[in-house]
């Protein structure tokens, strides 16, 4: 069968859906572009205020919002719905200039508001609003407005239909709309608070590094990079997808955009193997997920951990990149188990592209992430490093467009048509880049702005304490449960919530909960909520990321979600290790610190082979149950327990290997 299955190394062809009326596409082009340079001013030249900076990015992204999205998906092009447009749009750039004009003003009266400052916060959350529900989805909107509602609630609020207020520990004394809209609109954690403060700065200078990426070709020079390091091993393309998910998933910050992207590669390749179809879309879905606990992006969660916990941008870095390298790595063993047991082959050496050759035509491409890596390292600031970035891939890509356009006019003897045509080209890509990151930072930017409705309310009403509360009754005190209702609640949320939006508002809630009442390091308590969300990429009922990849597997969606969900147990399992193994995270001891990497990778390894009933070879049950007491065993932090389990792991792994060749052998003589 393998010798059938080809590798096309496409192109990567990136294209903007443009269907409106001119007018409307000229503006979302001129708004873009004005948007991307305007954060890289910002990023690399003047940084300015807090507020006049985020005010100017929401604005423009709302008014980007009402111009890409309709009210509803179909909803006719009329004069009525493009009126409803424009009169949200205009109050989009509203919003934004009064803050910006007034801002002096604003800080001088602060706490005595007047009646255009709360009018003003009104239609500005309304607007914020409506946008979330055309860029990001109605359950992220309604968790907006009960927020709201919540703030309102109590005996001097606005609800009098409520009474006295809600009941039993969720009640509080209520808030007036003076003072709800100013908290929204002026207050310190309201819309324009940390979550918009990271998405308009950190995230999306990094989002248009890897919209830059994209459009000069970088995601074709991963993906065949991917396929010439694994393609000729069994499951090649499996192997090939994991990698360069982890790759690609590492600058593009999202996971469903890092499904149609190596998906579209992967999926096909991997069915003509003798994947199955859900089968293949599990495997790219959970590879994908991936991305987002992959340093340096990881999906907007390393900026945000770092402005929570205070923690350097870099000390994150280096805390998530072994967890996230232990994720990909149980997705890849995974796929090479299953391709064992499955017979398959991998791909003929003539059908894949050389190692030499892809470095040799896309070498440039590593320097900007190695200058990232320098920068980050030499102390330099995430959002500076970011500016570099951008800049170093506009200027490598522009050089080698230029050096290849000189070579291809000198044999063709038209030098000059030949470097006009590739300054003509490399404006295109870069007023492209410009437009594509601005695009693609819109729904992140939205949420956050959300989550700044649902932070403010939290901070005013006392919720986060009582949330805790309700936590540890329902725990027990026990930490194993408090962790299993973490992952409960991160599911729940993640039915509504993008990903970023639905850790800040988990983390908002059970944080105090799991530091001060439980002890977890803050550190720890932060990747625990920021893996745990992750979840709704892969768990059914509604898996995003595993739909997507459904939709290009033609599998059918809950046994496309199933089979994610089957290869992505790392998600669960690590950060779980953690909490009760802390010092990976929060360092310690080295000789300690090595001996928690061996448990782990160990543990990760035998959970495979119990989930998958095979290892070198096909395992009996008493070996699963054993293996499956060994595991849990490893997890206890009691030094004693973790011997134990890890020398009945690495027996009964020595066994089964010994099995293996025992079969080989016999496989052998019968062939004599």
């Amino acid at each position: 069968m393998s010798n059938q299955v080809t590798y096309d190394s496409a192109e990567l062809d990136i294209k903007l859906k443009r269907s409106g009326p001119k007018v409307v596409e000229a503006a979302i082009i001129i708004l873009a572009i004005g948007l991307s340079l305007f954060q890289l001013y910002t990023a690399g030249i003047d940084p300015l205020g807090l507020f006049f900076q985020r005010g100017v990015h929401l604005a423009v992204v709302l008014m980007l919002t009402f111009l890409l999205f309709p009210p509803f998906k179909k909803s006719p092009r009329n004069s009525f719905m493009w009126l409803v447009d424009l009169l949200l749009f205009l109050a989009a750039a509203y919003s934004g200039f009064y803050l910006v004009y007034n801002l002096d003003a604003i800080f001088d009266r602060a706490g005595f508001w007047t009646q255009q400052d709360v009018w003003v916060g009104v239609m500005t959350t309304l607007v914020l609003l409506e946008a979330s529900r055309r860029a990001v989805g109605l359950g992220l909107t309604i968790i907006g407005v009960v927020a709201i509602l919540y703030a309102f609630a109590g005996s001097r609020g606005e609800l009098p239909w409520l009474g006295e207020g809600l009941p039993g520990i969720l009640n509080h004394r209520g808030y007036t709309l003076d003072r709800v809209a100013a908290q929204m609109y002026l207050g310190q954690e309201g819309i324009y608070g940390i979550p918009l403060g990271v998405a308009a700065t950190f995230v999306f200078i990094f989002v248009l590094f890897g919209a830059f990426l994209e459009v000069t070709g970088a995601g074709k020079f991963f993906i065949d990079l991917a396929f010439a390091a694994t393609g000729r091993q069994r499951g090649g393309p499996a192997k090939a997808a994991v990698i360069a998910s982890a790759s690609m998933g590492s600058i593009s910050g999202s996971s469903i955009a890092n499904v149609v992207t190596t998906g579209a590669f992967t999926i096909p390749l991997m069915k003509r193997l003798g994947y199955k179809p859900a089968q293949a879309g599990g495997i790219e879905a959970a590879a994908s997920t991936g991305g987002q606990i992959m340093p340096p992006l990881m999906g907007a969660g390393a900026f945000l951990i770092a402005e929570y916990t205070r923690v350097p941008y870099l000390d994150i870095i280096k805390v998530s990149v072994f967890p996230a390298l232990l994720y990909f790595s149980t997705v890849y063993l995974f796929v090479h188990i299953i391709a064992i047991k499955q017979g398959m082959k991998g791909l003929p050496s003539n059908e894949l592209p050389q190692v030499k050759d892809v470095m040799r035509q896309g070498w440039y491409f590593l320097l900007p992430l190695i200058l990232l890596v320098f920068l980050l390292a030499s102390g330099y600031s995430p959002m500076r490093v970011g500016f570099y970035a951008v800049i170093s891939i506009i200027v490598i890509a522009g050089l080698n467009g230029l050096w290849r356009a000189w070579q291809r006019g000198k044999q063709e003897n038209r030098l000059v048509e030949s470097i006009k045509l590739a300054l003509l080209d490399g404006l295109h890509r870069f007023f492209l880049g410009l437009e594509l990151g601005a695009r693609n930072a819109v729904a992140v930017s939205i949420a956050c702005g959300i989550a700044g409705i649902v932070v403010a309310v939290v901070g005013l009403t006392g919720l986060g304490l009582k949330f805790s509360s309700m936590m540890i009754a329902f725990s027990g005190g026990s930490l194993i449960l408090a962790v299993l209702l973490v992952a409960l609640a991160s599911l729940i949320l993640g039915l509504g919530l993008p990903v970023t939006a639905s850790y800040i508002v988990l983390i908002v809630l059970v944080g105090p909960a799991l530091t001060v009442e439980f002890g977890m390091p803050l550190l720890v308590a932060h990747l625990l909520v920021f893996w745990y969300s992750q979840d709704s990429n892969v768990t059914p009922p509604v898996a995003l990321a595993a739909f997507a990849a459904a939709a290009i597997a033609g599998s059918k969606t809950m046994e496309t979600s199933m089979q994610a969900w089957r290869f992505a147990k790392g998600l669960y399992l690590i950060p779980l290790f953690f909490v009760f193994n802390p010092a990976l995270i929060i360092g310690g001891p080295l000789e300690l610190i090595l001996w928690n990497g061996f448990l782990i990778s160990l543990a990760l390894m035998a959970f495979a082979g119990v989930v998958e009933g095979f290892l070198f070879t096909w395992m009996q049950t008493w070996m699963r149950i054993a293996l499956t007491c060994g595991v849990i065993a490893i997890y206890n932090p009691d030094f004693k327990l973790q011997l134990v389990g890890s020398l009945v792991t690495l027996v009964l792994v020595l066994v089964n290997f010994l099995q293996q060749r025992k079969e080989s052998q016999l496989v052998a003589e019968q062939s004599l």
